[in-house]
């Protein structure tokens, strides 16, 4: 019973935030929030205008870093695991990496955004 009265609550919430929200009008409607591009490109003009290669390689710089850190997630199962010295080595090695990675991306000034 207690199941019943807590999606019952539930749905009946989710329904009317969902009425709420188409009922609410838009307050501050402009061209840039109604546009379909948010980047600030005219979505009307030429297709073929220049692009820096800086955020290229600024997002390539932020995959990188976000797989390597995506990596580390698993070290709490590793540091329960019957080789506990192993893991921790491999743990090491991959911070190591992703310190060394940083410290040549910071000298090469791949960090800064100054042309």
């Amino acid at each position: 019973m207690t199941m019943m009265i807590m999606i019952f609550t539930n749905s009946i919430l989710a329904i009317m935030l969902v009425i709420i929200a188409f009922m609410l009008p838009q307050l501050n409607t402009h061209v840039e929030k109604i546009s379909p591009y948010e980047c600030g490109f005219d979505p009307l003009g030429s297709a073929r205008l220049p692009f820096s290669m800086k955020f290229f390689l600024e997002a390539i710089t932020f995959l990188l870093f976000d797989l390597e850190i995506a990596l580390l997630l698993p070290i709490p199962w590793l540091l329960n695991s019957p080789n506990t010295t192993m893991s921790i080595m491999i743990v090491l090695i991959l911070i190591m990496a992703l310190a060394a990675s940083l410290a040549y991306e910071w000298m090469k000034e791949g960090l800064e955004w100054n042309e």
